[in-house]
């Protein structure tokens, strides 16, 4: 498990309410446009980012993390783990305080990077399986 309960806990109630989602697009049946919802539901903003830069749920999307013309929060990452490691990188350039990386995306590279940086960082959970549990 890369970041504990308490690193959970941290990003989803401290991190801050903007969180660009790599990956999103309006394809319904995949993953992150459930996951995107859930979030809303619960308080946050989204910023859809794939590389068609569609409008999910209301909210512009922007091809890649730098096209954001706006501070981010924490970057979710629904991307296969080959690319996901990059786009770490990415969130730490920009300045963003966590970075999520969804079930099944696992870079320990990454992972050791990104903390090394300061910034907060959990692996391989699903923040809509763990917002609804902070009640």
């Amino acid at each position: 498990m890369y970041g504990d309960q308490a690193a959970v806990e941290k990003i989803l109630k401290e991190s801050g309410d903007t969180w660009a989602v790599v990956g999103l697009s309006n394809n319904e049946s995949r993953a992150a446009y459930g996951v995107a919802r859930i979030l809303q539901r619960f308080g946050k903003r989204i910023v859809p980012v794939h590389p068609k830069a569609e409008t999910v749920h209301g909210e512009r999307g922007y091809a890649t993390l730098a096209d954001i013309p706006f501070e981010v929060d924490v970057v979710d990452v629904f991307v296969n783990a080959d690319l996901a490691g990059a786009v770490a990188d990415e969130a730490v350039t920009k300045g963003a305080k966590a970075v999520w990386f969804q079930l099944g995306v696992v870079d320990e590279a990454a992972y050791a990077r990104t903390r090394a940086a300061g910034v907060a960082m959990v692996m391989d959970r699903c923040p809509a399986i763990e917002i609804p549990r902070m009640g």
